[in-house]
């Protein structure tokens, strides 16, 4: 395709740009809920700018000119690590081989993350296009997306986006009739976490067992089939078209100091809009929460937020005022991740998230390394202890010595990770893990051997409803015509609580 070409079908379309003139324009994919617009069609992405970043780049930039506007955009990963995306790239870039690989990470594992998904189905071009963009600044003429088979959509519009481009010329050989050829092939994945580490990905890539190796040689050293291999987030690489389009000094005027531009983040939990939201690194939590989320769902009150998914950190409400950027989140214990932001309210169990974290970081353990296939069990056995009523208080140094010797030998990201929920937990929630070992006492009714349900005969009608609604039968009227519960029946399930319109039953 010649740049002509690409300049009449954009001419050819401009009835849709119009479309889109009254919508805000700020942020880099727009993923907000007054924009509608997904470019998933390849001539609504070209009427949109789309390809015109990768045409600049091949006719009026050299490669390492290409290299220097990433370099000096200070885009950061985004796939949680946050490292300086251009440094990446030049280390690539230097090196010497007749073959290099260019790999987009989108192995997307984190409960309730969806970030990747909707940017692979809504804006698969923009992925292709920045991937051409540095397979030419690092020397690279094939792109791998390694992307997981749970997310049927995405593997067919990225197909799809793939033969759309080919047909135009967009990828493949001599691209905008210059020397640079580039094609770009899908990767399944089998829906492993530790698959997310970029030397794993690569394992998998290769056919063999998604497990992690030391490092160095880094992958832009030695990667794929062992070539230098150029390794980046699917949301990094989606902000690569609009930086060479735009200029470096566009995106830096997005964001903070040290991480400029936007971030997506996957909102869930007890919140009550649930859902994508793209905002400028800098942003606070609690703009987050309130002014995206709408605020905590029913209203009540927010104990804590879990940031950077299952490897993140749980951070109380004293802290919603912190701005959200990589070196912010690390003083607090927490991490930026990929995004994934989880609500908890008032009715949270924090020695229990803690132990649903680590149930997640033990199952998906590739075992490779004796601290996380050991350490993390071991973790998990002693909070479920506590949870059953059963821990002691040389069980809390216990925790605290083993989650900071998993973190600090561990061989990749999900191991060095995986005792952050304990340790955030440990350091604001202390008070609920002596009321589970001292007091034997759950406040928020989650561990339910540490839960009991009494009737108060004061205030009790005899309504029946929780005697028809008890699942165990463990509710029976006594002799005083008051309904009282069996102890040694009751598999403390809160039915019987939430059906009282009397407030007669209460939670020790």
């Amino acid at each position: 395709m010649k740049f002509e070409d690409l300049n009449e079908i954009k001419k050819k379309n401009i009835s849709f740009q119009k479309k889109l003139k009254n919508q805000k324009n700020n942020f880099i994919l727009s993923i907000k809920d007054d924009c509608k617009t997904k470019l998933e069609n390849i001539t609504e992405y070209i009427a949109c700018d789309g390809y015109f970043a990768l045409a600049k780049a091949l006719l009026t930039m050299n490669r390492q000119q290409v290299v220097d506007e990433i370099i000096k955009s200070d885009l950061r990963g985004r796939g949680g690590a946050g490292f300086p995306t251009g440094k990446k790239w030049e280390l690539c870039k230097n090196q010497e081989s007749e073959k290099k690989y260019v790999i987009c990470n989108c192995d997307e594992g984190d409960p309730g993350a969806f970030m990747d998904r909707t940017i692979a189905e809504d804006y698969p071009h923009a992925i292709l296009e920045a991937m051409a963009i540095a397979g030419y600044a690092i020397g690279a003429d094939e792109g791998i997306i390694y992307v997981r088979a749970e997310y049927p959509r995405a593997v067919e519009r990225l197909n799809q986006a793939i033969v759309d481009a080919s047909k135009l010329g967009l990828i493949g050989n001599n691209i905008f009739e210059t020397k640079f050829c580039f094609n770009v092939s899908l990767k399944l994945g089998a829906g492993a976490f530790v698959c997310g580490e970029e030397t794993a990905l690569i394992k998998s890539c290769e056919g063999q067992r998604g497990e992690p190796k030391l490092k160095p040689p880094y992958p832009a050293e030695r990667g794929y089939k062992d070539k230098p291999t150029l390794i980046n987030n699917i949301e990094t690489l989606a902000n690569i078209p609009k930086i060479i389009l735009n200029g470096s000094d566009w995106f830096c005027s997005l964001g903070e100091e040290n991480s400029k531009g936007t971030k997506v983040f996957a909102l869930s939990g007890k919140v009550k809009n649930a859902g994508l939201y793209e905002l400028p690194i800098g942003a606070t939590i609690k703009q987050l929460v309130y002014e995206c989320g709408g605020g905590v769902l029913n209203d009540k009150q927010l104990k804590a937020v879990q940031m950077g998914g299952p490897s993140g950190g749980c951070i109380p409400t004293k802290f919603c005022d912190t701005k959200i950027d990589y070196e912010s989140l690390k003083q607090l214990g927490a991490m930026m991740g990929s995004g994934g932001v989880i609500v908890m309210d008032e009715d949270t169990c924090m020695v229990d998230i803690s132990k649903f974290f680590l149930e997640f970081s033990v199952d998906e353990s590739c075992g490779k390394c004796t601290p996380c296939r050991i350490g993390n069990k071991r973790l998990h056995e002693i909070i479920q202890k506590i949870c059953e009523g059963l821990g002691t208080l040389s069980d809390l140094n216990e925790l605290e010595n083993l989650a900071n010797y998993i973190k600090d030998n561990s061989l990749c990201g999900l191991g060095q990770a995986s005792p952050n929920p304990v340790l955030s937990t440990l350091k604001y929630f202390k008070e609920e893990y002596l009321e589970h070992i001292l007091e034997k006492r759950c406040r928020a009714g989650v561990c339910k051997k540490l839960t009991k349900y009494n009737i108060m005969h004061d205030k009790c009608v005899a309504c029946s409803l929780c005697f028809k609604i008890c699942p165990v039968d463990a509710i029976y009227l006594d002799d005083d015509g008051k309904y009282t519960i069996d102890q040694n029946k009751c598999i403390r399930c809160g039915k019987c609580k939430a059906s009282c319109r009397f407030g007669a039953i209460e939670r020790k």
